[in-house]
């Protein structure tokens, strides 16, 4: 039994060394590579251009939702009918909304320029 299973083995081993593809030597690694990023849907676009991106994104999106706490704030005041807790609440979220704006627009500030100082040391810029 063990006789048997040890053959078995050996010829699965054995036909496994045939099935091995070729390694392409001939192929340079850049043609390789351009050739897989195509082949997979990636861009030529330089990574630190993405992270840019993404930054610019997000912080656009933070500064779009600070705006729109704003404006709720500001339609809770118009329909606060002269209630003082009304009034107090909506305040309080138009207080809100402007600081985060500004914490937005100050991150927007300090992240370009991180973002430009790197690009210019790193001689992406």
């Amino acid at each position: 039994m063990k006789q048997k299973l040890f053959v078995a083995a050996a010829i699965m081993i054995f036909c496994s060394l045939f099935a091995i593809t070729p390694a392409l030597a001939e192929l340079n690694e850049s043609d390789l590579g351009v050739e897989y990023a195509s082949n997979v849907g990636l861009g030529n676009e330089d990574p630190r251009n993405i992270v840019v991106s993404i930054v610019q994104v997000i912080l656009t999106f933070l500064a779009i939702v600070a705006v729109i706490i704003i404006l709720i704030g500001g339609f809770k005041w118009m329909t606060a009918g002269g209630s003082e807790d009304k009034v107090a609440e909506a305040r309080k979220m138009i207080t809100a909304g402007v600081i985060g704006l500004a914490i937005v627009l100050g991150a927007f500030a300090i992240a370009n320029f991180v973002i430009n100082q790197l690009l210019e040391v790193t001689n992406a810029g």
